[in-house]
């Protein structure tokens, strides 16, 4: 998966798209290519963050059941944003204000059938640079 191998450590990614659009799903690719089994990675709407260890640290954040910003702040974001590993936030819409500035946000639009379309939107150079990187080889 080609957004586990050229994201910086430290990238922030924000997942974007209605109910079962395929977030985890994707988030499930990305931590297989990283060396995690796609059996541990779930949904974290229950527990709001997931940490997956493999060969890159992944932190799996769900903001679905967060009221506002200030409940989203008072979880400590800004650790998983400064750690050593991708940071993925699903409905990050919904905490805009909180996420980083320097991030991917991807966003995530059903079609007919099972078929989804993928829109990177990269906000910073270190993201700019993955996504041009990945749409260089997707050519």
């Amino acid at each position: 998966m080609l957004l586990g191998e050229h994201l910086s450590v430290g990238a922030n990614i924000g997942l974007i798209g209605t109910l079962g659009a395929g977030k985890t799903h994707l988030l499930k690719a990305v931590a297989t290519a990283c060396g995690v089994p796609a059996d541990e990675v779930v949904s974290p709407t229950f527990v709001l963050c997931r940490e997956y260890h493999g060969n890159r640290d992944l932190f799996h954040i769900d903001a679905y059941r967060i009221a506002d910003d200030d409940e989203f702040l008072q979880l400590g974001p800004e650790e998983w944003f400064d750690a050593d590993a991708l940071t993925f936030v699903e409905w990050s819409d919904r905490v805009a204000a909180c996420m980083p500035p320097d991030r991917l946000d991807i966003r995530i639009t059903v079609r007919d059938g099972d078929a989804r379309t993928f829109e990177l939107l990269p906000l910073g150079q270190d993201c700019e640079a993955a996504v041009a990187v990945i749409a260089q080889k997707m050519r």
